[in-house]
């Protein structure tokens, strides 16, 4: 074969090889390509089955992971919301294929509807940190994350043994959406947030047949808000009765918390909070440091109810040695320079202690949980750039419960698991129009007429966000009766505003509520 045949040949191949290719580029682009699927919601819920060991007790569950339709009373009843929830159900033998699951009876096993605060964040924190069957695993016993990745371990100290859990999400967190015939804003405030959860528990209660079981709500930080109005929404609106309410880091009323010009209430009430803090970074005089904290709070609240609150109630009839003799005080209490106090006309607010009590080393403390502290950019500032708590906890939460949920509960969707978002504005029409927002008179109408129902309330001494003492003070403030008074437990943690992050107060918190759930 000579040079010019075998040029030919080449030729002939190279121009089939086009072709063939041009053809089937056409042919392929005539069909029409299908695009990925973007899932919201599945078509099922997730039921997977597990066991966890608690407290050396082998405990077998079903966890359920999916949705519930809310829809309008009337007309149509067209969908306006889906509301995502994880459940765990014990089971007294392990789960066998194809046999139905063996479930304690329902009329002797608790259930507890669970719910954080925000507003606008999920159910995530009460979930992985204290309740459910496995938790977050920080680095160390302090609660410091350590670097990522993040894995979930088995939470020995979970209260699965005492109760089954349903953790629901409000609307715009987690995977709770409002529907195409919905408008979130329906949902986002008071009032109609109160509504879609407990709306959403008794649709839960119906579809599983949980009526006759012991009922119990806990919630943390405005979950406690939504749990003092939702107790009041369930009795009168539903007629569910409850046997507990579990309140973890409360604020019922938010007078208590606002550092408002003319609010005067805020500064003895947070006093306490702001003097552990400076307690546990040693910015106190030795006499302080060296007292159990018990005795040293007990001081402190003594003073901030008596002497702190009239000085205050005085104003600008306050005496300038008065004035000075309190100062002293609070400077003796909190750390801080008697200037300083003086400066702030002796009304220490928030955020402003945060910034100041560690200053001198350039460092900011946690609101959340005031034994964290952080740098912020400008260190002569007035108050702090970040809440270095928050930044503990946000991305060791929010990246195990997105492994958690596609890995061991088997549920997958393409949205966003909103862990903490912005709902506002929040509306508090109708129930704090140009006034405080206070719930308490709901859960004391309640206790009244349920006289069996129990509170129990965990309070963080360095939780700079609901402070104890706030909490105390509006609990004696309800004016309950005698009869009921002892139904209110307040149990104290040397932590935050999650206690649990720290391992020894997890561990407490845990016996607390093991007791609570057995006094029934």
């Amino acid at each position: 074969m000579n040079q010019h045949t075998v040029r030919c040949a080449f030729v002939l191949l190279v121009s089939m090889f086009w072709v063939n290719l041009v053809h089937a580029q056409t042919e392929e682009s005539s069909e029409p390509k299908s695009k990925p699927a973007f899932v919201i919601y599945p078509e099922e819920p997730s039921i997977t089955y597990h066991s966890v060991t608690i407290r050396g007790e082998q405990i077998y569950y079903q966890a359920t992971a999916g949705t519930l339709t809310l829809a309008k009373l009337k007309g149509e009843h067209e969908p306006t919301a889906q509301m995502f929830y994880i459940s765990y159900r014990k089971l007294e033998t392990p789960f066998e294929e194809g046999a139905e699951p063996n479930f304690p009876d329902p009329s002797q096993r608790p259930i507890t509807f669970s719910f954080n605060g925000g507003p606008g964040s999920s159910s995530v924190w009460l979930h992985l940190g204290v309740f459910g069957p496995m938790r977050v695993n920080p680095a160390d016993n302090f609660g410091n994350p350590g670097p990522p990745p993040y894995a979930l371990v088995e939470n020995n100290d979970s209260l699965l043994d005492q109760s089954d859990f349903v953790f629901i999400d409000p609307i715009t967190t987690g995977y709770s959406r409002a529907s195409k015939d919905g408008n979130e804003k329906d949902f986002h405030g008071v009032t109609g947030d109160i509504r879609s959860v407990s709306e959403f528990i008794r649709i839960y209660l119906g579809k599983e047949n949980r009526w006759g079981s012991p009922k119990y709500i806990a919630g943390e930080s405005y979950g406690t808000t939504r749990a003092a109005g939702l107790v009041d929404e369930l009795q009168d609106t539903h007629g569910i009765s409850l046997n507990g309410v579990i309140l973890v880091s409360s604020i019922m009323n938010f007078q208590t918390a606002r550092f408002d010009v003319g609010n005067d209430l805020p500064y003895p009430l947070f006093l306490p909070s702001f003097a552990a803090t400076a307690r546990f970074h040693n910015k106190l005089d030795s006499k302080y440091q060296k007292m159990d904290i018990e005795d040293f709070l007990a001081e402190v609240e003594n003073f901030a109810m008596n002497e702190y609150t009239i000085a205050l109630a005085r104003g600008d009839r306050l005496h300038d040695n008065n004035r000075k003799k309190i100062a002293k005080k609070l400077a003796a209490y909190t750390g801080l320079s008697e200037e300083y106090v003086l400066q702030t006309n002796i009304r220490i607010n928030m955020p402003r202690f945060p910034k100041e009590l560690l200053r001198d080393e350039r460092k900011t403390v946690g609101r959340l949980d005031s034994r964290f502290t952080s740098w912020d950019r400008d260190d002569a500032g007035d108050s702090y750039e970040f809440d270095p708590s928050y930044t503990a906890i946000q991305s060791i939460y929010t990246e195990s419960m997105n492994s958690y949920l596609r890995q061991d509960l088997e549920y997958s969707s393409d949205m966003r698991y909103e862990i903490l978002t912005n709902v506002w504005p929040w509306s508090f029409r109708g129930v704090g129009d140009n006034q405080y927002l206070n719930v308490a008179e709901r859960l004391r109408r309640v206790m009244h007429q349920q006289p069996e129902m129990k509170v129990f309330v965990a309070n963080g001494y360095y939780d700079l966000a609901t402070p104890y003492y706030a909490t105390q003070y509006t609990i004696d403030h309800m004016f309950l009766r005698p009869e009921v008074r002892g139904n209110i437990e307040m149990q104290y943690y040397e932590a935050g505003h999650m206690m649990y992050a720290k391992k020894e107060m997890l561990i407490k918190l845990k016996d607390d509520l093991d007791a609570y759930y057995l006094s029934r």
